[in-house]
């Protein structure tokens, strides 16, 4: 508890007395009197009682069933002592009674409702046995505006609170679940870039060696071959040592459990429509792309996308029309998967974590992918930094 809390406590008690001061003042015969033979008893004394009653509430959140038990002290002096008891003292027991119920544990709040029924129902039958069913009638009235009024107020904010609690607890862990859900995403592409240009710089690695090999055995070999082979081994290294870097990005470290295989590349996006096709889909691929080598980074960049957006057509739009394009823009590859959107098919299921493994990989090779409706189709737009690709020559 703040000391800011423990400030408006003392306020709010601070409150409670003034407000029974004026009413002592203004309402003078505003009372309930038990003992008619005792004399009208003095202000100081009257009014002692009422701040004894209102202190209470400064515990009201600090330690709420203590600051109950001194109003309820208060208002059974009042009687004994004084013969009356005043409307404020009134006020603060209903309020030291919402208090307990709202504030303390779960098991005082119970034994605080339960103690105030028993305690109405005793009088109340007190009265009946005493009086009449008229009289029973009217004290089970006003006991209950006194009573039990606040004690089901303070239940019922108790409860919408718990409600309050819950509902923040579960919205806190289905947040942390999929924030959990996303960085595994992530982690998990990152990792499967990595392992494909491995495999690529790997592959390069080994023609190189092959044609250094063969150029460093060959006995008086042509000087044009030999600029060729020097050429591509050339060509080789660079690219090695621009995806190396990005390899360099993307390695984490992990288990690496999954199945190995071929990194892939846009000269297998035939294979990929095929696979398309297989599933129902009207597969349509409009390569636009000059003949040469693209940087290994952007070509698996660009093959991932077009595959995940295979994926999702089939999940989400089974049967509709798919139209691949693929083209250069200046340094830029432009990607551009599109399907129809099918009215009344099946969710497929999807967590978005497939998007969100192709903006990584868009982005970690300093590319940016959009994707969302347009029109009657779903669309998948990629802009990848390439540049034009240049045919080696053989």
């Amino acid at each position: 508890m703040t000391a800011r809390e423990r400030f408006e406590d003392v306020l709010r008690a601070v409150a409670f007395l003034v407000v029974g001061v004026i009413l002592y003042a203004v309402l003078p015969d505003g009372v309930i009197r038990w003992r008619p033979d005792l004399p009208e008893p003095s202000t100081a004394v009257a009014l002692g009682v009422l701040a004894v009653s209102c202190s209470g509430i400064a515990l009201r959140r600090g330690h709420p069933v203590l600051g109950l038990l001194v109003t309820v002290v208060a208002m059974l002096a009042g009687p004994f002592a004084v013969g009356v008891t005043h409307t404020g003292s009134l006020l603060a027991l209903g309020e030291a009674l919402y208090n307990a119920v709202l504030h303390s544990t779960l098991r005082a709040s119970r034994w605080v409702a339960a103690c105030t029924g028993v305690l109405t129902a005793l009088v109340a039958l007190r009265i009946l046995l005493v009086e009449d069913a008229a009289s029973a009638v009217r004290t089970v009235m006003s006991l209950g505006l006194l009573l039990a009024i606040p004690v089901f107020w303070g239940l019922e904010v108790r409860h919408l609170h718990e409600r309050a609690e819950a509902e923040h607890d579960r919205a806190e862990h289905e947040r942390r679940v999929a924030e959990r859900d996303r960085t595994a995403a992530v982690a998990a592409e990152r990792n499967r870039m990595a392992r494909d240009l491995h495999d690529v710089i790997a592959g390069q690695l080994s023609a190189i060696a092959i044609q250094s090999e063969a150029a460093l055995t060959v006995p008086d070999a042509d000087p044009d071959v030999l600029r060729r082979v020097l050429a591509q081994v050339r060509q080789g290294s660079v690219a090695s040592l621009a995806e190396m870097r990005t390899l360099i990005g993307l390695l984490r470290a992990g288990q690496d459990d999954e199945e190995r295989t071929s990194p892939g590349g846009l000269e297998r996006v035939g294979a990929l429509a095929d696979v398309g096709r297989a599933t129902g889909l009207t597969v349509e691929v409009d390569d636009r792309r000059p003949p040469g080598d693209l940087p290994a980074a952007v070509d698996l960049a660009a093959y991932r996308i077009v595959q995940e957006s295979l994926t999702n057509a089939a999940k989400h739009a089974p049967g509709s029309a798919v139209r691949v394009v693929l083209r250069h823009d200046g340094d830029e590859l432009n990607v551009e998967v599109a399907n129809d959107l099918v009215d009344g098919a099946a969710d497929g299921g999807g967590t978005g974590t497939g998007l969100l493994g192709l903006a990584e990989r868009a982005a970690a090779v300093g590319g940016r992918i959009d994707a969302g409706p347009r029109g009657r189709s779903w669309s998948v737009r990629a802009v990848l930094p390439a540049p034009s690709p240049v045919a080696v020559p053989r």
